[in-house]
Formats: C-alpha cells, structure tokens, sequence
C-alpha cells in the first residue's frame, strides 16, 4: 500500500481548476470539509459546478463561493434560506439544478459505481421531475435520474491512516462516503491522520483506493454554526400544536421505523419515551435517534436532518445519506409524520414550495412521502389569513400523488377511508362547524 500524500489546505484548493464540477460532503453543519472551501474561496477559481446537499451553504459561512461569483451552477437538493444564493438563482447568476435528497445521493452512489443512472418513484408526477424519462415498472410510475460525477471530491472525515482508509465520526457519513466514490480526484479533510493499523479493518468506512490527498484540519465550534450547542435552545410551543403532536403519537406503534419532518412532526419526538418502543430514523443517517442532550453540540454528539445534536439510543446506529433513503424507498421507514402547506381530497400533498416565494429546495421530503409505509401530515387547519389548507385540489407545486394516509390539524384529524377524505375526530377547543367552515374540500363524516 502507498501513502497518501498529505498537502495544506491551500495546495488542495489549487488543484481545482476552472470550469470543473466540484463535489463537496456534508449535511448541514455537520460533516463539512471547511477548511478546503474556505481555501477555494481564496484562489478565485471560477466557473464551477458545485455539487452538495444544501447549495446555498456553498462555501459555508454566508456561502463564500457563491458571494465571490465563482459558481456557474449548482446542483442539489436544498436551497436554504441563504439571500445571496436566492438573489443570484433568481437574477440569472447562478443556474440552479433541485434533486430531491434521496435521488441526489443515489445519484452519487450511482457515479461512483459506474451506473448511468436509475429509475425511481420519487417526484414522479411533480414539476422536479421535468422533462426526464418517465416509464412505469411494476405497476408503479417512475423517473429517470441521471449518475452524477465530479472532477474533484472535496469530502471530510474523522480520522484516516497514512493509505487513506477513512473512518467517519456519527452522522458525519452522510454525502461524504458517496462522494469519495464519484470523482477524478478525491482531497479529504480530516480531524487526524493514524499509522497504519490505527483503524481496524471492520471499522474503515471508505477504502484508501478513493483517495488522493490528506488534509489534517482541526474542526472547532466555530465551524459548527447551529449545530455547535443546543444549550438554550428551548422554545415555548403553543398548547394547539402540542396537541397535533399528541395525535401523532397515538398513531405510532411500538416497533415503527419513524421519521418525523422538519416543523410541527418535531414536537412529537419530544414526546416519546422508551416505553413507546418507536425506532426514529433520521435521513442524514441514524437509526435510534434519542432526545436532544441538555447540553452539548455536535463535537460530542450525532446531529439529526434539522441539523439539532441528538443522543443515541441503545442499539442505535449510522449510515450514509444514500444508505438511509434506500431504506425509505425500499417501505422500510413504516411512518413518515411531516408537515404540509396544502392536501387535497385526492391525498395529493403540496409542502415544498409557494409561489412567489424564495426556493429553498425539496430536501428529503419527496423520498419520504412516497416511500414511507404510512404518511401523516400534520399542519394548521389554515393560513394565517383563513385561507383552507384541505383543499379540493392542490394549487401549489406537489411533493407527491395519493399517498396521505392521514390529516392532523389545529382544528381536525381526517383520514382517507377508501380514497374517501373522511373527517374522524375535532381537536380539543375546536368546534364541527368552525372545521366545515375552514375546510375547503368535500368530506365524509365518521365521529364518535
């Protein structure tokens, strides 16, 4: 075996040149090869297509990259709600490629394994679909997404040896482990370099054969942003959404593989106990999430997709981000609980983007809803002005086609009986008629 030679951060950057297609790890805050972005951010090096999972943490701190013109494009699955990165997608500046999470990750797992692309059920029937091939295989319609590749693979890990083999620290696999896999040329950052022998062989998650270069940097809780601490994190929740939250729970089933949304389906993981034997997946790679520790940040501890430090349960376990939505779309995740901007009488559900209002990207959201066993959707009744949230039909984008199960509201719970929006209980302090009068769907009635 050889060793791998081990290089600066800025002899690293120096190796991109313009035009290439940048890959770059991470989920969040977490994950991230800091160190070598900032030291592009340095070089001035242009024309670039950035690959990741949040485009608009390119570069990270305020989007670097992006602030400095040197992106061309950008491809991924989130767009955050970084102002810059919005202001150059919609100006023209920037050209902006949305993937839903799941597929983006497959996408990169596929380049690297010499695939030139799959077929999923994912964003079938939505406008992120596009103009891709669309075939339907086994009964079941889906979309064509194209392999992923880069010239150069800016990834980080938690320790390497002198040939390269890599180990990951928690949820820190997330992109990072696919994208070792998929480029021309492989720079990993990592907190410490070991002799050989220093990671076991059972416990090497990317192979040396990946990687070209070593970079020794030293993560701090600056680097972390968010996701540094959840010391004074706690928020006041109004008694309503408490009660959605509740609801919820009543629907979980000991032994269920869940993953609850970003918003409201959060309050419910506050809620569970161990004698609730609900197994929380989280899609940046954990299985057995455990409640938010009462101190701490993610130096210590694994981070779950709102990018809040998480504890681990007995039995737990970690993963890549690729290896987490296969077992999303392989029915394998029994409930998804997420949250929703509109769900018509059809189970069609709209979550991800309203017109007229900054892109901030699909993330996950369309893996889950079409792959999960069961899908909740927990959201308020209406808009701040009134406006029905149960709709006869969707006018906002879609995130899927006929596959709400379930409908938790500030003022009602529905379920679709038979493809049939049935109402089947009134939250408490709300009345029958204030839900007729703010529902703006046909609907059965099925109470007491």
């Amino acid at each position: 075996m050889r060793d791998i030679p081990v290089i600066t951060p800025q002899q690293a950057a120096a190796m991109v040149k313009p035009g290439q297609t940048l890959l770059v790890g991470g989920f969040g805050m977490t994950g991230n090869p800091i160190h070598l972005t900032h030291a592009l951010a340095e070089t001035g090096t242009g024309d670039l297509t950035y690959v990741a999972n949040n485009v608009g943490e390119a570069g990270l701190s305020g989007g670097r990259l992006l602030r400095n013109g040197q992106l061309k494009k950008a491809i991924g699955s989130f767009f955050t709600s970084n102002r810059e990165a919005v202001a150059a997608a919609q100006e023209g500046r920037l050209e902006v490629q949305l993937i839903p999470q799941g597929s983006l990750a497959e996408a990169v797992r596929a380049g690297g394994a010499g695939i030139g692309g799959f077929y999923t059920p994912t964003a079938a029937g939505t406008v992120i679909a596009g103009d891709a091939d669309v075939r339907t295989l086994n009964g079941q319609e889906m979309v064509f997404v194209p392999a992923l590749r880069g010239d150069v693979a800016f990834i980080r890990a938690w320790r390497a040896d002198t040939v390269g083999n890599l180990q990951y620290r928690l949820t820190e696999q997330n992109f990072n482990r696919a994208m070792a896999t998929a480029a021309d040329l492989v720079i990993v950052e990592v907190e410490e370099i070991v002799p050989v022998g220093g990671i076991p062989p059972e416990q090497v998650h990317t192979p040396g054969m990946y990687v070209d270069y070593l970079v020794q940097a030293t993560l701090t809780l600056d680097d972390l942003g968010s996701s540094a601490s959840v010391g004074g994190s706690a928020k006041k929740v109004d008694e309503a959404r408490m009660h959605m939250a509740r609801r919820a729970l009543a629907e979980l089933q000991p032994g269920d593989v869940v993953n609850l949304g970003i918003g409201i389906p959060t309050l419910v993981a506050d809620l569970i106990t161990p004698e609730h034997g609900v197994n929380l997946h989280t899609e940046n790679g954990m299985l057995g999430v455990g409640p938010a520790p009462e101190d701490g940040g993610a130096l210590e501890f694994p981070v779950n997709a709102g990018k809040i430090p998480v504890t681990a349960l007995p039995g737990a376990s970690y993963f890549d981000s690729a290896d987490s939505f296969g077992m999303i779309r392989g029915g394998h995740v029994d409930v998804a609980v997420m949250g929703g901007l509109q769900v018509d009488q059809h189970a069609n559900l709209a979550n991800w983007a309203v017109p007229g209002k900054p892109l901030l990207g699909v993330g996950g959201a369309m893996d889950l809803a079409s792959g999960a066993k069961r899908l909740i959707v927990l959201m308020t009744h209406t808009d701040p002005d009134g406006t029905p949230k149960v709709v006869a039909d969707c006018t906002l984008p879609l995130t899927t086609r006929g596959a709400v199960d379930m409908i938790i509201t500030d003022k009602a719970v529905f379920e679709f009986r038979k493809g049939i929006l049935t109402l089947t209980g009134v939250m408490p302090g709300a009345t029958l008629a204030e839900v007729r009068a703010g529902t703006g769907a046909a609907f059965a009635e099925a109470l007491g």
